[in-house]
């Protein structure tokens, strides 16, 4: 079956207006006009987070369901994804948040409008932590994209955490993949069964 409801989980301080969910989402709109596609402004809260993709696709069927999630996205789409057996990309995901967000309690801004901020609360550790999903049940339902030149997270890590799932390792790159229109193609093919381009 095929992909006919899509979920795009933006990383920690990113919004639906990076570049990566905006290039999704025009390619839904021309390619793909039938998908559900949604692309929520995620809270600072993780539980908050969790409880709005929760809902907002409870009604979305499993099997042809998916999920794109860039970073803290990544470590989302993995806990839901990990709840619906559905299939999931993630791009450069966050492994463990819990520990690497430590560093940025507090005031934050927002990637794309620095006059917009909000509080990273110390609470928001214990939230990320409930939401560990551990050892993946069904890695073959995860494509997963990790480059070398992460200068955020450490490809490693990355790589150890997605053994087993399909991964694209690329050699440079780096966190926000700014060569992202190179892989949409391998990327759709694996959301929507399309043969490799």
């Amino acid at each position: 079956m095929t992909t006919t409801h899509l979920l795009y989980l933006h990383g920690f301080r990113s919004s639906p207006q990076s570049t990566k969910a905006r290039m999704m989402a025009a390619h839904m709109a021309s390619d793909h006009p039938d998908v559900q596609w949604w692309c929520p402004q995620l809270p600072p809260s993780p539980a908050e987070a969790a409880k709005l993709i929760q809902k907002g696709t409870e009604n979305w069927p499993s099997e042809r369901m998916a999920i794109v999630g860039s970073s803290l996205g990544g470590f989302y789409a993995t806990w839901l994804a990990q709840r619906r057996l559905c299939r999931a990309v993630l791009l450069n995901p966050a492994v463990n948040p819990a520990r690497d967000l430590t560093a940025y309690i507090g005031e934050q801004t927002a990637w794309h409008d620095p006059a917009e901020h909000f509080y990273f609360r110390p609470e928001y550790i214990a939230e990320l932590k409930s939401l560990e999903s551990g050892a993946l049940a069904h890695p073959e339902n995860f494509f997963t994209v990790i480059a070398k030149g992460d200068e955020v997270l450490d490809w490693r890590e990355m790589t150890a955490r997605y053994a087993g799932t399909h991964i694209k390792l690329l050699e440079g790159g780096d966190h926000a993949l700014t060569d992202f229109d190179l892989h949409m193609g391998e990327i759709l093919s694996f959301l929507f069964n399309l043969p490799a381009i």
